[in-house]
């Protein structure tokens, strides 16, 4: 299929609207949204956290999914057809010492697309929280500011999740017929 890549600082929020605003008439059209921004910073216990980072996650893993959301959303309302798939986590139901401000993102993604699959539901657009846990991806690495070896720490002596099991888990649920909507997916490796 052809592709069109734009590029933009998904945290400014006029940038985002500018890219969308100038996509060709062939991509107007929007009709699967995947919103995969997240970003997890450290691992200190809240009373340790770096502000900074819980407001750069705030910025990542709400805001921008949100705005994404509603500037996308309206012209599949309009057409009729449609589905968003957040890319949430298990985090976003199992919350873990460290990861405060994550997981309450991802908690806030959960109940995000829980609710607005009650606004959608008679419209033919389809929501799913896709909740992965463990995915081996540059995920720790930005975590860890580039802290290789503790990124390496998190996978050790585990078979991890990669990015094209979330791929596909995505792929199926996005191919399901029209009338079908997964609301959730909660994936781990075994």
């Amino acid at each position: 299929p052809e592709a069109h890549p734009i590029v933009f600082d998904i945290t400014d929020k006029n940038a985002m609207k500018a890219a969308l605003a100038a996509l060709p008439d062939a991509f107007k059209n929007i009709d699967l949204l995947i919103n995969n921004a997240g970003l997890a910073l450290g691992l200190e216990p809240a009373h340790e956290a770096d502000l900074d980072d819980w407001e750069t996650m705030i910025e990542v893993d709400i805001k921008a999914l949100s705005r994404m959301t509603r500037f996308v959303v309206e012209g599949m309302v309009e057409r009729g057809r449609g589905h968003i798939i957040n890319i949430g986590s298990t985090a976003g139901s199992y919350p873990y010492a460290g990861g405060n401000v994550y997981c309450a993102a991802k908690a806030f993604v959960k109940q995000f697309s829980l609710s607005i699959r009650a606004d959608l539901a008679s419209k033919n657009v389809r929501v799913t929280n896709l909740e992965p846990a463990q995915v081996e991806t540059q995920f720790s690495l930005a975590r860890f500011k580039g802290d290789a070896k503790r990124a390496a720490r998190v996978y050790a002596g585990t078979k991890s999740l990669t990015a094209d099991d979330v791929a596909e888990a995505a792929f199926w649920a996005a191919t399901l017929p029209q009338h079908v909507n997964v609301n959730r997916l909660e994936i781990m490796p075994t």
